[in-house]
């Protein structure tokens, strides 16, 4: 697990196991939110597991899958909640794209599109493709784009 940061707060990996828990309640990790849909892994690495271990170690949970192709504006808003819980938070999904869109969508509006696209990309994440969806959001929100 190589946790790759988006801000202060929020980090995002590719897939996690129930022994990489530790090591994020050791990083200060409050939140963890499942973006990965259980059919795509097997059940010891399934969202009840990971929950499991999660809420073990005295973390929040949340289960927000995102099959690929498949956004939903209530995934956008669900993944905004819970980041806006205390303290830091972890996404994960098969590579940490999926949960780094979410990520970029969810803070449309709080930050200008070019600082999401920059943090994304400084984390090795390319988020340019859904720069005029991260400003459509922006100005739903009654924010400025850019």
């Amino acid at each position: 697990m190589m946790l790759r940061r988006l801000s202060d707060d929020v980090t995002v990996s590719d897939q996690i196991t129930v022994e990489d828990i530790p090591a994020l309640k050791q990083a200060g990790v409050a939140t963890l939110i499942i973006n990965r849909p259980d059919s795509e892994v097997g059940p010891a690495e399934g969202s009840e597991a990971i929950s499991r271990a999660a809420q073990d170690a005295g973390m929040e949970a949340r289960y927000i899958p995102f099959c690929p192709g498949q956004l939903e504006p209530r995934m956008v808003e669900d993944f905004g909640a819970a980041l806006a819980r205390p303290g830091k938070a972890h996404a994960y999904c098969r590579s940490g794209t999926r949960s780094t869109n979410l990520w970029g969508l969810s803070q449309a509006g709080a930050m200008p599109t070019d600082a999401i696209i920059s943090a994304a990309a400084a984390a090795g994440y390319d988020l340019s493709p859904i720069a005029g969806m991260i400003d459509s959001l922006a100005r739903s929100r009654g924010a400025a784009q850019g």
